[in-house]
């Protein structure tokens, strides 16, 4: 991903292009062209992720009292079809797309989050669990159908897991006595991990997406400069 200037961007009712990026909605999948230089190899990456929902909520979620932050779950359950221009990187597999957005720094108002998205027997269970720094706690336990309907769901306990090479506490909702593992690593940075899990909700055992954010981490100066000097610009 590269930062760029204002100039750069443009946008219609279906289209959102940054750079020589775009996101592109057709109807019945968003298409998400990219072509950009990964890091930290300087290597071209380019190709296209389709995604395929099921449906489309119309849920928003507030995560703070004075709705400085909303998470958007546009399409929990979909199909997603990926195509790279390198051997062997094209894939098809279920995947979901989402939103965060908000009027303040998520630094300003967490100081940690943990959140995960699970395929469950006709739909997807997502949890999002958060402290605030105010210190209130975040706890959301959702059940999504593939029909696009949202219900309440009882979360289980929460448990903790293995920490990442950057030791980001990292702790899933789980049956009680079912220990989370990680079955594949996506991202690990200082205040940052996702990765896949393996956990067990209500009986049934899935591998989902998993995320840890440490914003005590993030907020420290020495952290903040490294990710300036990670992310390439162009003014």
């Amino acid at each position: 991903m590269t930062e760029r200037a204002a100039r750069h961007v443009r946008q219609t009712e279906d289209r959102f292009e940054v750079g020589p990026s775009s996101l592109t909605w057709t109807g019945d999948a968003l298409e998400i062209d990219f072509d950009e230089v990964s890091t930290p190899h300087l290597q071209r990456l380019k190709g296209r992720v389709r995604v395929i929902p099921s449906a489309i909520t119309d849920i928003e979620v507030p995560l703070h009292q004075r709705d400085r932050h909303i998470w958007r779950p546009f399409a929990p359950t979909a199909r997603i079809e990926v195509s790279v221009e390198r051997p062997g990187w094209d894939w098809t597999g279920h995947g979901y797309f989402d939103a965060n957005f908000g009027t303040a720094a998520l630094e300003a108002d967490f100081s940690y989050w943990t959140w995960a998205r699970l395929p469950v027997a006709g739909g997807t269970a997502a949890f999002y669990d958060a402290s605030r720094r105010d210190g209130t706690a975040l706890a959301v336990a959702l059940k999504f159908g593939e029909d696009g309907s949202v219900r309440e769901m009882e979360a289980p306990p929460m448990a903790r897991f293995a920490r990442g090479l950057w030791q980001v506490r990292r702790e899933a909702r789980a049956d009680a006595g079912y220990r989370p593992r990680q079955v594949q690593a996506m991202l690990d940075a200082p205040f940052y991990n996702r990765s896949a899990i393996q956990t067990q909700i209500n009986g049934e055992e899935t591998v989902g997406v998993h995320e840890a954010l440490d914003l005590n981490r993030l907020r420290n100066p020495v952290i903040l400069s490294m990710l300036m000097a990670r992310m390439p610009r162009r003014w």
